[in-house]
């Protein structure tokens, strides 16, 4: 049995998908971008302080669940650009503090709303 997470302090679908899965006591987070959940709009046109409210989005999700980011098994991370890692890497680092999950980061062509990173990830309840 699955069961479909939602909260109001991340960002609602923009597609037919839901915020987060959880099944058998794994979360499947579906990708976050730097949208604010009130306004739905980007909190900024920067990489960092768009890769900021993606980590804030994706905490919201997780603690919905009954998860959190001690125990995210594995992350991806999307980026318009490979000049942004850095940027990026501290951010996201800066939310774990030790034991980090795996990850991926890949740059593509274009992500959604035109957004500069996107993050996704898989953790335990």
């Amino acid at each position: 049995m699955k069961t479909i997470i939602h909260t109001s302090d991340a960002p609602e679908a923009i597609g037919p998908y839901s915020q987060a899965v959880v099944h058998n006591d794994i979360v499947y987070c579906s990708g976050q971008i730097g949208l604010d959940p009130d306004t739905m709009e980007f909190v900024g046109d920067d990489v960092a302080s768009q890769a900021e409210q993606v980590m804030k989005n994706l905490e919201a999700v997780l603690l919905e669940a009954g998860s959190g980011f001690g125990k995210v098994i594995k992350c991806g991370i999307y980026l318009d650009d490979m000049s942004n890692f850095e940027t990026v890497n501290k951010i996201y680092g800066s939310f774990f503090k030790s034991d980090p999950p795996a990850r991926e980061t890949v740059a593509v062509k274009t992500l959604p709303k035109n957004c500069k990173v996107e993050i996704g990830c898989t953790a335990y309840v």
